[in-house]
């Protein structure tokens, strides 16, 4: 049985990795895509993880899968496609933001089809995790429907993260439409402050009680180095971040969600907070090195920043 099944992009981040002999930006390959990314921080601490995905007949995809295997993801339900793997460019803007370029005209990843869902990777899991961007195109459109339709008929655990890449939509309305269905049937969501309102048009305490409303039992907004907020129908609150020396803050949010969805599989007593104490604190350390799967902390990594915050006067909730 495994804990996390995640469906979605699998593909190659290009991160900015200093300047060339020329002078010009060079950027280093780095496994990617938000589902894989959470994966990657269930695995590392401890989890047991697989993928749906479709990559392509290329060296992009062959390193794909051999990171996939040494992250712990199993990969028994990635497929190979005729179509390149998908390439993401990620440059840094003048306020710090992070900028995405897509090489995906159509990409590898947007080739899943409903054949490629294997019944026993649903009804194998504890949690089905999905985002959107499996959702911008056919045929991983209709894959993803019919794995969330069908998951939710096997009485899985949902959990969404929408992710959204404003580039890879025609229109905001539509992303937005899709967002709004995934949150709808979910379990589980989390998602950013700006995501949240991009989907309700709402301020924070607004936008989180009308998307619970929709059906999630659970919802986490993140505010990026600030912490993260938390809503269920009983309780809510919010859990300040760790002061860490940022250098990449790609796949922070799926480290997060990696490390919410392993607690609830391995320790459902923790108290929610604490769980979203955990969960930041997995954030935090994935931003102090480059990439994202291959950023991710251990739990021993992770016990000891909690330690050294509560000896620092930040007690562990």
């Amino acid at each position: 049985m495994y804990d996390i099944v995640a469906l979605g992009e699998y593909l190659i981040d290009f991160s900015p990795a200093g300047v060339g002999l020329m002078g010009n930006p060079c950027f280093e390959m780095n496994p990617g895509g938000a589902p894989a990314n959470c994966l990657a921080a269930c695995a590392r601490l401890g989890g047991s993880t697989a993928m749906i995905a479709a990559v392509g007949d290329d060296s992009f995809g062959r390193f794909l899968r051999r990171k996939a295997d040494r992250a712990g993801i199993d990969t028994r339900f990635v497929v190979t496609v005729p179509q390149s793997t998908t390439l993401a460019f990620v440059s840094v803007g003048e306020g710090g933001e992070r900028e995405f370029a897509f090489v995906r005209e159509p990409g590898a990843d947007t080739m899943l089809t409903r054949g490629h869902v294997p019944e026993q990777a649903l009804s194998g899991t504890r949690i089905f995790h999905f985002g959107t961007l499996s959702m911008t195109s056919e045929p991983a459109l209709s894959a993803t429907i019919y794995a969330v339709e069908r998951a939710r008929e096997l009485g899985v655990t949902v959990s969404f993260d929408p992710n959204y890449r404003a580039p890879l939509w025609d229109g905001e309305q539509r992303a937005r439409d899709r967002m709004l269905w995934g949150a709808a049937r979910a379990d589980i969501v989390k998602l950013s402050e700006e995501e949240l309102e991009f989907m309700t048009g709402l301020p924070l305490r607004a936008g989180a009680g009308s998307l619970l409303e929709m059906g999630p039992r659970e919802l986490y907004v993140t505010a990026g180095a600030r912490g993260a907020y938390y809503f269920t129908r009983e309780e809510d609150g919010y859990v300040p971040g760790f002061a860490v020396d940022a250098i990449d803050t790609t796949g922070c949010g799926d480290a997060f969600t990696g490390a919410m969805l392993y607690q609830r599989c391995r320790a459902p007593e923790r108290e929610i907070a604490a769980r979203v104490r955990f969960a930041n604190a997995v954030g935090a350390l994935c931003a102090t090195r480059p990439g994202g799967i291959c950023a991710m902390p251990g739990a021993e990594e992770v016990s000891r920043l909690l330690e050294s915050a509560e000896a620092a006067g930040r007690p562990v909730i």
